[in-house]
């Protein structure tokens, strides 16, 4: 018995080596972890339980059967965060360079499935090329169901991205049907066709981070909601987005104790807006003194900053952010404002999270260049947002009595509400609540 315990270690160490030990290294000299060492971070120390470590390929064709490695390229498995179940899969670069095989994919599946089962948050952490090209469809196969249950999830459980390599094909495709996307700076990067295949097509020269870095998905394309310097600081802020979020879309927003007086007076609010409607001020130094202990978790930082949308805490219960911010354009409304806090709304609403809009919008942005991009339906899907929002969640009569009745979506007006910026924002039939802030609030 003692010996076949010990051939299970022996092969269980093999399995953690991964690629080997010179991957690993080189791994390390690209500033970048490994799957393991990823997980490790994430989740809570020592809870990991990982499934079907010694999973191989099953393929034939072109010599595979000669290089067969345990796992497969991809860790799997679920642990906890803060106590809170959550799984996880890690691409591991090291083993074919992460890319995907139906047995790879199967692995992936197994843990959706299970998540799904448990009502619990998944999180990706993808560092892959795409598919393995030497099975072929039947890897293309694995990508289909991969994608079939990203589709089933969404609006469940919470699906969380983690880019932290370069990625390709329907490792893109993936992670762009989950709820949110995040790049390590420097060194992730996202594209369906990469910078060879570019400058074969079209002949233009651009490199991969020209092409689908960090930079660019959180600034342009707002394909990715936040971006970080190192492996490190991404899971690290990744564990704390987890902390605001419900677990699925039955069990309501965590309520975490908070030191935070309820019944605090905070006298700077008084100043804070200017009597000036035409004087801008910070909206995020308002969010900071209104919320629990000044903990705002934004998210999409850097795109369309006329528009802030992100998580914080008011009485320890989670709540949901949108609000203008005078300091850029004014607060006022474009296309790409409307999408990002449409997109951040109903994601509120399909997790029963309520949603507290400050409110100084001039209208929406003039010019051609906004209605050719389509300004007309970008801003009617805000519109569509507030709307369709119910945002709601049953409690017993005697908890809703103790604790007061349960927010919605409620609007504070702060100081200006022009056009149909007011009407979207503000309006009545979009909010469950609205109360105007100071004689300067002005409703045209």
């Amino acid at each position: 018995m003692r010996t076949m315990l010990e051939q299970l270690e022996d092969r269980r160490a093999r399995a953690r080596l991964g690629g080997g030990e010179k991957r690993i290294a080189a791994q390390h000299a690209r500033g970048k972890l490994t799957a393991r060492e990823r997980i490790e971070l994430l989740l809570d120390h020592g809870s990991f339980e990982e499934f079907d470590m010694f999973v191989e390929h099953r393929s034939t064709d072109f010599g595979m059967e000669k290089t067969r490695i345990p796992g497969d390229g991809v860790v799997t498995g679920w642990g906890t965060v803060n106590g809170r179940t959550v799984f996880v899969f890690a691409k591991d670069f090291t083993v074919f360079g992460g890319s995907l095989s139906e047995a790879h994919a199967q692995k992936i599946i197994k843990i959706q499935d299970m998540a799904l089962k448990m009502r619990a948050p998944i999180v990706g952490l993808f560092d892959a090329g795409g598919a393995r090209i030497q099975e072929g469809v039947a890897a293309l196969g694995g990508y289909g169901e991969v994608f079939k249950r990203n589709v089933i999830a969404s609006g469940v459980i919470p699906q969380i991205s983690v880019i932290m390599g370069p990625c390709a094909g329907g490792d893109v495709y993936s992670p762009a049907m989950t709820d949110f996307i995040f790049m390590v700076r420097d060194r992730s990067y996202m594209f369906v066709t990469g910078p060879d295949v570019v400058k074969t097509v079209t002949n233009e020269t651009v490199t991969s981070e020209e092409l689908g870095g960090a930079k660019i998905h959180t600034t342009k394309s707002s394909v990715a909601d936040g971006a970080y310097d190192n492996d490190v600081e991404a899971l690290l802020q990744v564990r704390r987005l987890i902390d605001f979020l419900p677990s699925n879309n039955i069990d309501g927003v965590p309520e975490i104790p908070s030191f935070d007086d309820p019944d605090r007076v905070d006298d700077s609010l008084d100043t804070l807006i200017p009597d000036n409607p035409n004087k801008p001020y910070d909206m995020k130094e308002l969010i900071l003194k209104i919320v629990d202990e000044g903990d705002f978790f934004e998210i999409q930082e850097a795109f369309a900053r006329n528009i802030i949308t992100g998580f914080c805490r008011i009485e320890g219960r989670t709540v949901g952010i949108v609000a203008n911010q005078p300091m850029v354009l004014a607060g006022v409304l474009d296309s790409d404002a409307s999408r990002k806090a449409a997109r951040f709304i109903r994601f509120c609403d399909a997790f029963d999270i309520p949603v507290v809009t400050f409110e100084d919008v001039p209208g929406f942005l003039p010019g051609t260049s906004q209605e050719y991009g389509g300004l007309i339906k970008h801003g009617a899907k805000l519109l569509f947002a507030y709307a369709e929002a119910t945002v709601q969640r049953a409690r017993e009569a005697a908890d809703a009595t103790a604790k007061g009745a349960l927010w919605t979506s409620i609007a504070v007006f702060l100081a200006m509400l022009l056009g149909m910026g007011a009407a979207i924002l503000g309006s009545r039939r979009g909010t469950r609540e609205a109360f105007a802030l100071r004689t300067t609030a002005r409703v045209r």
